[in-house]
């Protein structure tokens, strides 16, 4: 049987646009590159925009049609091609810290590794090599920098940049920082969906006068989650650290935090592991180590996962009174503190080493 591009027409005369009661010949979707070659056709089709609903079927009902009203060893299966008069090129997000440098996202796989006291300490140590460092608490649902940085009772306020009202960043140790604690009541929990946590996240980063920042550190929650999800659709993170501690429990759960930034619909590069609580090392013999969680976990993991090993934090007393007291241990002259500066000088030389290596890190589009 011979094929003609007529035969085919006819066919699609018979395909209904859901809705409108007319066919697709009579909407102008079909275009004018039929091709045939003996049983095999091929033909694409024109929709309003990509995001139309009904693009699957009616591709679906036109190949029907031709099989039905052409003939059934006619080979369109997979020949229908789609096209849009809507091209809908990829929109340029703006950039909404379009003064900071370098954002830093501080997470971990699982609660209780000290995450947050390593992010805090980290942009301490920061600040304290002379660089301008701004510090985001991320954890909407348990937000711990107010208490760490000694703020819990300050009250944040507003002032006028350009005719918007955005909000002041306390500044204490030279870092500016934000925190959902400001806002809620620090003794009841937040009782809040994730669309709305999501949301009060990006007015924390978006209205607020961050100014010029070499680094911004994001405390992130732990695990993954719709606030994970949320920061890489809103802002270009340049790099990941992740937090860990040499328990086993803890490494499964750091690796999946790293696969989560190093997939492909995320694409975070990851600077490197933290392992936190590295060894028990008391006060008064700062020479001593006693591994209480294992021996060496972050770094077996970092050399298995072929990324860098940051920093190995010992377990002291300090760090946790120097928390709980509103005091970064990093400020004092002791094994802790100078365990965060070395730290700090390793997470500078990484951020550089991506920079000079890799391109930018790219919005995450939402879909």
């Amino acid at each position: 049987m011979t094929i003609y591009p007529n035969l085919v027409l006819d066919a699609l005369r018979t395909v209904r646009y859901p809705g409108t009661g007319k066919d697709i010949v009579e909407m102008g979707m079909v275009n004018d590159d039929i091709r045939i070659d003996g049983n095999r056709v091929s033909l694409s089709l024109t929709f309003e925009k990509p995001t139309d609903p009904f693009i699957k079927s009616v591709v679906k009902a036109a190949e029907a049609a031709i099989l039905a009203h052409v003939g059934g060893d006619v080979d369109i299966k997979g020949n229908i091609g789609v096209k849009t008069r809507q091209d809908n090129p990829v929109r340029k997000i703006e950039n909404p810290l379009p003064g900071v440098k370098n954002i830093i996202a501080v997470s971990s796989g699982k609660g209780g590794v000290g995450k947050s006291t390593v992010a805090c300490n980290l942009a301490v140590a920061l600040a304290l090599q002379g660089f301008r460092v701004g510090m985001l608490d991320a954890d909407i649902f348990g937000p711990s920098m107010p208490k760490m940085f000694g703020a819990e009772d300050e009250q944040l306020y507003m002032h006028e940049v350009d005719g918007k009202n955005l909000i002041i960043p306390l500044e204490k140790y030279g870092v500016k920082m934000l925190s959902i604690g400001f806002l809620v009541d620090k003794e009841k929990a937040v009782l809040w969906r994730g669309a709305m946590a999501s949301n009060a996240l990006r007015q924390l980063i978006t209205e607020a006068d961050w100014g010029e920042l070499d680094y911004f550190i994001i405390d992130m929650p732990p695990g993954t989650s719709d606030i994970h999800l949320t920061l890489v659709q809103t802002l270009a993170i340049t790099g990941a650290i992740v937090v860990t501690t040499p328990q086993q429990v803890a490494l499964a759960d750091a690796r999946k935090g790293i696969s989560m930034f190093m997939g492909e619909h995320v694409g975070v590069p990851v600077l490197g592991i933290v392992e936190n609580m590295s060894w028990f090392t008391p006060a008064s013999h700062p020479d001593e180590k006693y591994y209480i969680f294992g021996h060496d976990g972050g770094k077996q993991l970092a050399e298995k996962l072929d990324v860098e090993l940051l920093g190995q934090i010992p377990l002291v007393a300090g760090i946790c009174k120097g928390s709980d007291d509103g005091q970064p241990v990093v400020r004092m002259n002791d094994v802790s503190g100078a365990a965060f500066k070395q730290l700090a000088t390793r997470v500078i030389e990484a951020v550089d080493k991506r920079n000079a290596t890799l391109p930018p890190t790219e919005v995450v589009q939402t879909h």
